[in-house]
């Protein structure tokens, strides 16, 4: 479903650690939302919804809803650390266009409605 590269892991396992929330999962879902028409989130929780699907990598729990899951099958969640600062970013295999922000995405299934760019 989503892979975590190391630097991913990395940068949740401290997250974690530092904030005491070794016992939470991630979620990663997507909403409609940004120019190109969805958007990615994640956050921290502590468990699972109705309908979920579980997977576990590295030890970190990982929550996806099923409406999330056929836009996100196959991506990879990375961290990069950049000149202008850092942060998590998806490669997605079912984007086929994205914002310049790369915070909004269209798959060829569903558009969702583009707006305006707040990045």
């Amino acid at each position: 479903m989503i892979s975590l590269t190391d630097q991913a892991l990395s940068q949740l396992k401290g997250l974690m650690t530092e904030q005491g929330l070794n016992d939470l999962g991630l979620r990663v879902f997507v909403s409609p939302g940004g120019c190109s028409g969805f958007q990615y989130g994640m956050r921290f929780e502590d468990t699972a919804m109705e309908g979920d699907i579980v997977e576990k990598s590295e030890g970190i729990q990982l929550f996806v809803d099923e409406f999330s899951a056929q836009y996100v099958d196959g991506a990879e969640i990375d961290f990069v650390d950049e000149l202008m600062g850092g942060g998590f970013t998806v490669h997605n295999p079912n984007a086929i266009t994205s914002c310049g922000c790369g915070q909004s995405f269209t798959t060829a299934s569903g558009a969702g409605a583009a707006r305006a760019c707040g990045h």
